[in-house]
């Protein structure tokens, strides 16, 4: 018995292509858990963590929401409203594009700089998630997430 058939009391898949997406979707969701629970602490969601994150790769250029709507992990999520809480915190600032006025400039702040410096040091509690495989196995694991992502 597997330990995915053991967790949830499962008898046999009906296949090793429903016990793999059982078994991607019961891992994804344990995840996702950790990093709410590893956000809390620092007055964050995951999905505010990934917009500071991004804007971190544009500074000092400013992103739009466009942008960052492209780039999320998660795509179905508000960005005008995360942004707008991110810029209630002081971790952001947004205004009017020059170019454009229709659209907005968002760029981090230094307080949002500074709080990602704290989240960085912090972060590899994350990462413990997947130590139980080696190098190896985590390069063969991307190499196979990569495989499954091309249809995307």
């Amino acid at each position: 018995m597997s330990n995915i058939e053991k967790l949830l009391s499962q008898k046999a898949f009906n296949s090793e292509y429903t016990k793999g997406l059982v078994s991607l979707i019961f891992v994804g969701n344990w995840i996702v858990s950790r990093h709410q629970q590893f956000f809390k602490k620092f007055d964050i969601t995951m999905q505010q963590f990934n917009i500071l994150r991004i804007l971190r790769g544009q500074h000092p250029k400013a992103a739009n929401i466009n942008m960052l709507k492209d780039r999320m992990l998660d795509r179905m999520s508000d960005v005008s409203r995360l942004v707008e809480r991110l810029r209630k915190a002081e971790l952001l600032e947004r205004k009017s594009c020059e170019a454009d006025r229709r659209a907005v400039d968002v760029k981090i702040t230094p307080k949002g700089l500074q709080l990602l410096k704290v989240i960085d040091e912090e972060i590899r509690q994350l990462e413990d998630s997947l130590q139980a495989l080696n190098p190896k196995e985590i390069a063969q694991l991307n190499k196979l997430l990569d495989k499954v992502l091309e249809q995307y």
